[in-house]
């Protein structure tokens, strides 16, 4: 047993661990949202992530991303997988360096029925949504997570937009000069995906609101 799994005994039963392991999780992107996501969900017991990004590290991440100095200028899904590995050296990893198109998106994920979407492009989403919330038991997504503070309008919360779907976020605060992506509230947004995550697997299979 690992370090982790031993603490993890604590809070979870051998029934509950078992089925935490025996979960499978794809994160599509690894920056701010899908590091710390990736992060999260091995820290609560998840064993088996496929984790797909085409991007390499710059100094502009580390301000809210799970990564550190020297990581710069390395593969993200490395450099997050030795991250990973150092919390939990029983992960199963599979690692995918490469864009996801709605030609391979479907294929590359066959075998993960629960998927994180943790993008920035508006059309990378839209598209991602298309393809995998018909089809997959969860899919959890977000947006409006820049800026700081939070409330009214700009407060974080969520919504059910198909049974099997859960959005995070404000959903209207964009990343832009006034409202940097900062950690607090990219944490905030990731830490609601993981829980959403969490919440369907230890639920049995079924999301409760």
């Amino acid at each position: 047993m690992s370090v982790l799994d031993a603490g993890l005994a604590r809070y979870f039963s051998p029934a509950r661990l078992q089925t935490l392991r025996e979960a499978r999780v794809a994160i599509i992107g690894a920056g701010g949202l899908g590091s710390n996501v990736a992060m999260m969900l091995a820290r609560s017991g998840i064993r088996s992530l496929t984790i797909i990004d085409y991007d390499a590290v710059e100094a502009s991440n580390l301000n809210r991303q799970a990564f550190f100095p020297e990581d710069v200028g390395k593969s993200k899904v490395q450099a997050l997988s030795a991250h990973l590995l150092t919390l939990e050296p029983a992960m199963h990893l599979v690692l995918h360096e490469r864009i996801v198109t709605r030609e391979n998106a479907a294929t590359l994920l066959a075998d993960c029925p629960i998927v994180v979407e943790a993008v920035d492009v508006a059309e990378t989403k839209v598209m991602l949504y298309e393809v995998f919330a018909p089809i997959k038991g969860l899919y959890v997504t977000a947006s409006g997570l820049a800026g700081y503070g939070g409330s009214g309008e700009h407060m974080m919360t969520f919504m059910r937009p198909r049974r099997n779907v859960v959005a995070v976020g404000d959903f209207s605060t964009a990343a832009g000069d006034a409202d940097p992506p900062l950690a607090p509230r990219v944490m905030q947004a990731a830490g609601m995906q993981a829980d959403a995550v969490l919440n369907f697997i230890l639920s049995g299979g079924v999301y409760h609101a």
